[in-house]
């Protein structure tokens, strides 16, 4: 029934969030006890979502207890305060609250959702999970069993077999490069000791980021706030994540796996979201592989050469580093060539920028698809952190065209000159690649 129920509120999360970006407003709402958190009503359903993030993630966990974080997030939900594990899940279900939690390299995020009538329920579970998590022995070692059976299944999949290749490739010696979920020795490591200690030390105001979208005022937010988060401590400690530029020399890194298809990772040092290159690296990354079809990538490898189904790149922006990456799968005997044309599109691109013609049509796409992103509720509400943590501003969405429109072609060569290196760019294959 609680499966049949979400599904239900998760679909008319997302027909609720389908409106103009125009129509969004933004109020910064600060409570009695100083929680800030930003807003978006919306009293066209009984709905509401919350997403509460603290910008600690994996990168902080200690070397030898990979995975801390996220087994805290996996656990939080297995009782709290005065609820073991079935009656925590139970008041959950018998309410209908939606909740999960989820790691990052840089932070640990809570989504929450509800009906209105169980707001007050809602907000109180969440902070029981924050301030009282149980971590009950028996749900310890079931996540923890979890936990190591996903990584089992990891280590069979091409896929994610590269992405970590990828990042410990790109990162060597620092935290960006391992694995956020662990490995088995270190998940065995962690003790219920570790586990008592984090949210002390994370689930910190100082770190935190809230959006709240949906049926509420802000009268009605301000004394949630403070019954849920102004218990948390002021400041936490932990360790500083050092600064990281991705070590990169042009090499392929090649790990062998029996199978059709070769998995191809690509990518080299990026750029910041507060860069002032920023809306000129979104332009050219959608010109050069992030637009779909209309991408050069996409076009050069599938639409004339039939080489992939699907290829892509972005810019990944983090706390303390910056990447431009992107990936793709092909047939073993088409592996050399798929690579050779991405170096060849790389460097056109960095040498000669983009026509007008694609400058227009990537600005033109980059302004009308971003209303498409914003489907659900809850991808509203992650949407308010995201602006809180690159310190856009609440008027964001009224200038985000115009940054994106006042792109030239200058920029573009500027911009893909700087960042694209042929020399320099990266590649992990994973399977049985030819010629």
């Amino acid at each position: 029934m609680r499966r049949l129920f979400l599904a239900l509120l998760t679909a008319v999360l997302c027909l609720a969030a389908i409106r103009p970006v125009a129509a969004l407003t933004i109020e910064p709402v600060r409570s009695d006890g100083g929680i800030t958190a930003w807003l978006i009503e919306d009293h066209s359903n009984p709905l509401i979502a919350v997403d509460a993030a603290f910008t600690d993630g994996a990168a902080s966990d200690p070397e030898d207890k990979q995975g801390l974080a996220g087994m805290v997030a996996a656990l939080l939900d297995e009782g709290a305060g005065p609820l073991d594990a079935q009656a925590f899940q139970g008041r959950l279900e018998d309410l209908g609250i939606g909740f999960d939690a989820t790691v990052g390299d840089d932070s640990l995020d809570i989504q929450l959702q509800t009906v209105s009538g169980s707001r007050d329920d809602a907000f109180h579970l969440l902070a029981l999970a924050l301030t009282r998590p149980r971590f009950a022995p028996e749900a310890v070692a079931r996540v923890r069993g979890q936990l190591q059976t996903l990584l089992a299944r990891q280590d069979q999949d091409p896929q994610s077999v590269a992405g970590r290749a990828f990042s410990r490739r790109l990162y060597p010696h620092h935290p960006y490069g391992r694995d956020a979920t662990g490995t088995p020795a270190s998940l065995a490591a962690i003790t219920p000791t570790d586990l008592a200690a984090y949210p002390p030390r994370h689930f910190c105001r100082d770190r935190l980021v809230l959006g709240v979208v949906g049926d509420i005022t802000p009268a009605q937010l301000k004394p949630l706030l403070d019954a849920t988060f102004a218990a948390l401590p002021a400041r936490g400690e932990t360790a500083r994540v050092p600064e990281a530029r991705a070590e990169t020399d042009g090499r392929v890194t090649m790990i062998h796996r029996p199978g059709p298809q070769s998995v191809i990772l690509f990518g080299q040092q990026g750029l910041k979201r507060d860069d002032p290159d920023w809306y000129a690296a979104l332009v050219m990354n959608d010109i050069l592989g992030g637009g779909g079809f209309s991408s050069r990538l996409m076009t050069e490898a599938r639409v004339k050469r039939g080489l992939v189904y699907g290829i892509e790149t972005s810019l990944a922006p983090l706390d303390h580093g910056a990447l431009i990456d992107g990936g793709t799968a092909t047939r073993n005997d088409h592996a050399a060539e798929t690579i050779a044309l991405i170096r060849r599109e790389w460097r056109r691109m960095a040498e000669d920028g983009a026509s007008a013609a694609e400058l227009a049509a990537a600005k033109t796409f980059l302004v009308g698809s971003f209303p498409l992103r914003l489907d659900s509720t809850p991808a509203i509400a992650r949407m308010l952190v995201a602006l809180q943590r690159d310190h856009l501003g609440p008027d964001y969405l009224e200038k985000r065209a115009a940054l994106i429109r006042a792109v030239g072609p200058a920029d573009i060569r500027r911009v893909a000159h700087r960042l694209l290196d042929v020399k320099t760019l990266d590649f992990v294959v994973v399977g049985e690649p030819k010629g």
